[in-house]
């Protein structure tokens, strides 16, 4: 559905085929795009057709070479990858195994490589730089797989969604698949309202099932951030734990792996714990689809035993980067909208290799920057 979106949205089919051969599984499989109607709504349904009805289930290690062999770009390949390598992780978990003992069986087969790898080779090829998502559907009762029955949501989609905003659909049925899951928390940033945009393209990826009150499509929207809305409402994870036997040193590394990977905002903040011990309260400002990654890089670098986490609604200013012609040259900065007024924030880093350089005090730079008034034409 993700695949037939993206082709309904835009992407040539012709660059799917040619990923096909890049894979080199041209001999056994093929892919066809059709128009379909779900409730009345046109959609577009993509089938890959197996030529070879008999398939080899594959390890891990099987899928990533078929990737790495091929000729598409560094990063399709290793985003690609990625996912796999997170359904690999999932299963073995499930499962009881290490992670090169799981088949894949219905993930490593032909088409759902070209189901996962299409969908990645798509947001490149579209330019995709960000993607949104609300929450997500799910549904219940059991499917048949080769593990056996299982309930739904599959116990891997649950794992994969960690940390994602999900409901129930009300659908008897599976609504949200392990490859979907890995997909989604791959390339979402963020889980919640539709973001403020402005509407480029739209486009619908049909499912194989008939839903009686509802059409079985998925809807792609793309669109180019509206930076008039000045306000806007996230959906962030905040992390929290109490040490109180960690050294300076460790704490400052812990901060500086945490934002590497993505945290928006780290804070340490003195706490009295119990034995009247001063310690620090670590918080951690993340996207939704970020909350295991960085507990995992909290627990391996702090002695904490816990981690508490929420989901919090934070209200963000519409900003952009501009470069400002100063009397030391070109300095980037931060353009912020605030009650219809445009004005230049400061960047630190930026600010500080000019002061350096021209052995002139930090303070005369962000004077001189807040100093300056951007008009509207002037802040795009």
């Amino acid at each position: 559905m993700l695949l037939g979106a993206l082709v309904d949205v835009g992407l040539d089919t012709k660059v799917l085929r040619e990923m096909i051969s890049s894979l080199g599984l041209e001999k056994v499989c093929n892919i066809e795009a059709t128009r379909v109607l779900k409730n009345g709504i046109s959609a577009t349904q993509v089938i890959v057709e197996l030529l070879e009805k008999k398939q080899t289930p594959r390890r891990l290690s099987d899928v990533k070479k078929i990737i790495r062999d091929s000729n598409l770009s560094n990063s399709i390949r290793a985003r690609s990858i990625r996912v796999f390598e997170r359904l690999a992780k999932v299963e073995a978990r499930i499962h009881g195994r290490s992670v090169e003992q799981v088949h894949f069986h219905e993930v490593g087969a032909v088409d759902s490589i070209v189901d996962i790898v299409g969908v990645v080779t798509g947001l490149e090829v579209l330019g995709i730089t960000n993607a949104f998502s609300s929450p997500l559907p799910l549904g219940s009762g059991f499917i048949q797989t080769e593990h056996g029955n299982i309930p739904l949501p599959s116990p891997a989609t649950v794992e994969l969604l960690q940390g994602v905003p999900v409901y129930d659909s009300g659908v008897k049925g599976e609504m949200v698949t392990p490859t979907g899951a890995a997909l989604l928390t791959e390339f979402v940033t963020e889980f919640g309202r539709l973001p403020s945009m402005k509407i480029l393209a739209s486009g619908f990826g049909a499912g194989t099932r008939d839903i009686p009150d509802r059409p079985n499509v998925l809807r792609v929207i793309i669109g180019e951030p509206a930076f008039r809305d000045a306000e806007e409402t996230q959906t962030v994870a905040v992390l929290e734990t109490n040490i109180d036997d960690s050294s300076p040193e460790f704490l400052a590394y812990l901060m500086e792996r945490l934002l590497e990977k993505g945290a928006l905002d780290v804070a340490f903040f003195p706490a009295q714990m119990k034995k009247n011990r001063p310690g620090v309260q670590v918080q951690v400002i993340a996207q939704p689809n970020r909350t295991e990654e960085l507990s995992q890089i909290i627990f391996e670098e702090t002695t904490t035993l816990g981690i508490r986490f929420r989901f919090d609604q934070r209200k963000v200013l519409a900003r952009t980067e501009k470069m400002v012609e100063s009397p030391w040259g070109k300095i980037r900065a931060k353009v912020v909208e605030r009650k219809g007024k445009f004005l230049l924030v400061p960047e630190y880093e930026e600010c500080r290799m000019v002061a350096k350089r021209h052995n002139i005090p930090l303070r005369k730079v962000y004077t001189w920057i807040q100093s300056r008034d951007e008009n509207m034409s002037d802040s795009k």
